[in-house]
């Protein structure tokens, strides 16, 4: 059985609400890009942003078939973002369809790795 755990002193987790764009650019086109995001915090870990799926241009990314699991925040499942010339940046988008209670916040929203795109533009 796959542990859950509480966020707390020892794991802090906070999820900010940010009213400022995102763009997420590969080979010097605008992949992805919102008008808000909301910006999670978690330990010791780099912040990530996660963007509102309502607000999204779908299209270029494609389901895949990876997964994994945070005992915070629950299983993640994956996408892959497609390059203006065709190529995937393969699993470069992650999202928690039903995140555990503490982060609800997330949920409906995607969240890119930075390592896998060109740039991750806030503002």
């Amino acid at each position: 059985m796959r542990k859950h755990l509480e966020p707390g002193p020892d794991h802090p987790i906070t999820i900010e609400s940010i009213a400022a764009p995102v763009r997420v650019i590969m080979a010097g086109e605008t992949v992805l890009a919102s008008q808000s995001h909301l910006e999670l915090r978690e330990a010791s870990y780099p912040p990530a942003l996660y963007l509102p799926r309502d607000e999204l241009d779908l299209s270029g990314l494609e389901p895949s078939d990876h997964k994994t699991w945070c005992p915070y925040k629950g299983e993640a499942s994956y996408f892959h973002l497609r390059r203006a010339d065709g190529s995937l940046s393969e699993n470069a988008v992650w999202t928690y369809e039903t995140p555990f209670p503490a982060v609800a916040a997330i949920k409906n929203a995607l969240a890119v790795y930075s390592d896998r795109v060109d740039a991750i533009e806030v503002g």
